[in-house]
């Protein structure tokens, strides 16, 4: 029993550094989208560019949705209490789904945006300035992104990771918008509505994934079907485990619940049957840490015993289990 009293310790330790680069990584968010709101708001009224009016409103629509974030991940990292004992973590969930509709709203509005502009063209009186603006933006959000991918990989955090794809989106309608003013600088005004156009359809592209991964845990779909079975696997591999039957799991926030039956052997005590469900669980952390794991323990051959009572329901069953 050694691993079972170093595990959580170690367990813990890694929980607190992912809390930590969780909450960095939110205030990271939201001080680059207030340094981009900034910046692009100086470029578009230089340049009058609805391109980069696009732009804007995309920050915009990220400082509110990096808010939300700043505040869902430290609701989501406070510890389980009466009223939520599996935690707090779906509240991440909540906030990528928020973060989708902002995205959808945002890019209603360049779409209609863009499209007056592709009518009625409105040429550029420079593109100096705004030039300099997104490469600024660029670097910014791309330092951010590299910082954000770095967290998810490390916490799997689903509300940094909507971030992160937003902030992706970003970069990139910051490259089309660079594009789009160099450009026009050359006498294709044309090129303006047409990125911003682009930069739209790519916005509500990048919410698909945002909204599959927000209901798959708001709705508690099951864990991918080889982590499944990669936790049947682990808890086989225990010599004392005879077989494993009603396995369920789901996600919630940055922790997997996993709930499952052990079948072992009828005549062993209950404190060792105890021992070994401790094994399995210690064994299932090191691959899933930080997870909400309920073992119960069942007698071999209690599935056959039950499916007999219940094709035989007016009798009584002859035998005990094996």
């Amino acid at each position: 029993m050694g691993p079972a009293k170093s595990k959580p310790g170690e367990t813990d330790h890694q929980e607190a550094q992912a809390a930590r680069l969780m909450r960095l990584a939110t205030l990271a968010s939201v001080l680059t989208a207030c340094l981009l709101i900034i910046v692009k708001l100086f470029a578009y009224l230089s340049t009058g560019a609805v391109s980069i009016l696009a732009s804007l409103m995309d920050s915009l629509m990220d400082s509110v949705a990096s808010l939300i974030n700043f505040f869902a991940v430290r609701y989501a990292l406070t510890p389980a209490d009466n009223n939520h004992r599996f935690g707090h973590g779906k509240a991440e969930s909540l906030a990528a789904l928020i973060q989708a509709a902002f995205i959808v709203a945002t890019s209603a509005f360049l779409i209609h945006e863009a499209l007056h502009r592709l009518f009625e063209p409105v040429p550029m009186p420079a593109v100096t300035a705004g030039v300099a603006v997104m490469l600024l933006a660029m670097v910014a959000t791309s330092l951010l992104v590299m910082f954000q991918v770095y967290v998810v990989r490390r916490t799997g955090s689903t509300a940094i990771h909507a971030d992160s794809v937003h902030y992706r989106a970003d970069l990139l309608s910051n490259a089309a918008t660079l594009l789009a003013l160099l450009l026009a600088s050359q006498g294709v005004i044309q090129a303006d509505p047409v990125f911003a156009l682009l930069i739209a359809l790519y916005l509500l592209i990048s919410t698909r994934e945002i909204l599959r991964q927000a209901l798959n845990e708001l709705l508690d779909r099951e864990l991918p079907e080889h982590q499944r079975q990669q936790i049947s696997a682990i808890a086989l591999a225990n010599a004392s485990v005879k077989g494993l039957h009603d396995l369920r799991t789901r996600q919630s926030g940055r922790t997997a619940i996993i709930q499952l039956h052990l079948e072992m052997d009828s005549d062993i005590s209950l404190i060792e049957a105890h021992h070994i469900s401790d094994e399995v669980e210690v064994a299932i952390l090191e691959q899933f840490p930080g997870a909400d794991i309920v073992i119960h323990q069942d007698p071999i051959g209690v599935i056959e015993v039950q499916r007999w009572q219940t094709d035989n329901p007016s009798m009584t069953n002859p035998q005990k289990y094996n």
